[in-house]
């Protein structure tokens, strides 16, 4: 059964156009929410524009909206285009990222450089925005990944530049506590999403399924619903970092 515990709210989700950005952009609009559905670029647009017409289907106004979030500027002209469209934001998620797995003997200035851009930077001029954007009492919720609590080979660049999100989240939660935000950070384990099967081999990723409940990747369905969680009842968090992992691995 749908509840609308987001009627009302206004809801942007960065990379909101398919995989996990795309099923939390779904979920909010069946709980009853406007969404501004982000995308980066032209080859994820078609799947961006069947988010933004299930969005509609459910019942919400929708956005589409694009940009590189690695330029702050961008990042201020999508909260601006989102208030401009729907009102004041309640609800930032972001979900962009890039995952390369290279040893880090092979890995150039150019991929260190485009990776911390993509993970860190973006993120971190994201919560920034968000933080002067939102509505009091609203909710910022980054997605990272639980290879900031792994220990493994081949990841430096990808879980190097998502670990400065749970200090940014920290720090962001204290700042804006004033204003009732609550900032939180969501750390899946290996998605089955076509960005993972892209970085390993097939012997790997049964490694890697037979380190979790049910001998299974984390899916994008085990993920959203935490995300609706904490932009709803679970407000009262944050500041923290939370590992959804089926037990792959913890702290």
């Amino acid at each position: 059964m749908i509840t609308r515990t987001l009627a009302g709210k206004n809801v942007l989700i960065a990379g909101g156009g398919k995989n996990l950005g795309g099923l939390i952009a779904r979920q909010a609009a069946e709980a009853g929410a406007n969404v501004a559905v982000h995308y980066n670029s032209e080859s994820s647009r078609a799947e961006a524009e069947e988010t933004v017409a299930a969005v509609t289907a459910a019942g919400g106004k929708a956005l589409l909206l694009s940009g590189d979030l690695t330029v702050p500027a961008n990042i201020e002209k999508l909260f601006a285009d989102t208030v401009a469209g729907l009102g004041s934001v309640d609800i930032a998620v972001n979900t962009v990222g890039r995952v390369l797995r290279k040893p880090i003997a092979e890995t150039s200035e150019e991929e260190y450089d485009a990776m911390f851009d993509i993970n860190s930077k973006a993120a971190y001029f994201f919560i920034k925005e968000a933080g002067g954007q939102l509505a009091d009492d609203g909710k910022i919720i980054t997605i990272v990944t639980s290879l900031l609590a792994a220990f493994t080979d081949g990841y430096s660049t990808y879980a190097g530049g998502k670990s400065p999100v749970e200090h940014f989240t920290r720090a962001a939660a204290k700042e804006f506590a004033p204003r009732g935000i609550s900032v939180t950070a969501v750390a899946p384990g290996p998605m089955d999403t076509p960005f993972f099967y892209g970085q390993e081999t097939p012997e790997r990723v049964e490694f890697h399924k037979s380190q979790a409940m049910g001998g299974q990747l984390t899916k994008i369905e085990d993920i959203a619903p935490i995300v609706s969680f904490l932009a709803t009842d679970g407000w009262w968090i944050t500041g923290q970092t939370i590992l959804a992992n089926g037990g792959y691995t913890t702290r």
